[in-house]
């Protein structure tokens, strides 16, 4: 699968050259040319669909490259960013790495620097996310290593068949599970109980993860089908 890179330069030349190399190697690039354009590309991702890597020139108009940065770490986006700029100073490095920038390379440069600078980003962060095995929505958090889960950083203490349900709804967010397929997934073909056991745990659940039980915002009904996430 194609990796998806957002370039962000306001300069049309540079930003169609860097475009064509970087589709030459074979990535899936979205280009613009300003702060406010890239954050709306990122904020209009579908979930699990989001870019894996952008690329952010700091001198752009209106929104600048290190605003950029802050938003995005600010909101708690975690896209890679590979800052290309032509402030070569010590000061300017430190100052992009400082803002959320996880790497910094000096124009003018190689492509060939360029496209290895960007796969060694993406080793990284494929390898990172295969370590943490963290799904996280909102103030929830779940360990998938440590099978514990938090609520704006606290222990919630769930029951095995309430994190079995919970660890499904956050693998796979919006989606409608009837009744009968979370039994199946979470209680097996093999159970032959009643299947209202899932308002039972999906009313338990709320009361451990919502602010508002009756008003849900994570767990939500779905009538005449049955239960999402998110």
């Amino acid at each position: 699968m194609q990796a998806s890179l957002l370039v962000v330069e306001d300069d049309e030349t540079i930003r169609e050259t860097l475009r064509e190399a970087l589709e030459l190697e074979g990535f899936a690039v979205t280009a613009c040319g300003n702060g406010r354009d890239a954050l709306h590309h990122l904020q209009r991702a579908p979930d699990g669909e989001g870019f894996a890597l952008m690329v952010l020139d700091l001198m752009l108009p209106g929104l600048g490259g290190l605003d950029v940065c802050r938003q995005l770490r600010a909101s708690r986006d975690q896209t890679p960013i590979l800052v290309v700029s032509a402030r070569d100073s010590e000061t300017d490095r430190v100052l992009g790495l400082e803002v959320g920038a996880d790497d910094y390379l000096v124009k003018p440069f190689g492509m060939r620097e360029l496209v290895a600078r960007c796969r060694a980003l993406l080793r990284r962060s494929s390898n990172q996310a295969i370590q943490a095995k963290v799904l996280e929505h909102a103030n929830l958090k779940l360990y998938q290593e440590e099978c514990r889960v938090t609520r704006d950083g606290l222990p919630v203490n769930l029951s095995p068949k309430e994190y079995r349900l919970l660890e499904l709804f956050m693998q796979h967010p919006r989606r409608v599970w009837s009744r009968d397929q979370l039994i199946e997934q979470v209680w097996g073909v093999d159970y032959f109980g009643d299947s209202k056991t899932v308002d039972v745990h999906i009313r338990w659940l709320r009361e451990k993860l919502e602010d508002e039980p009756s008003t849900p915002v994570h767990l939500i009904t779905v009538r005449g089908f049955g239960y999402r996430f998110g």
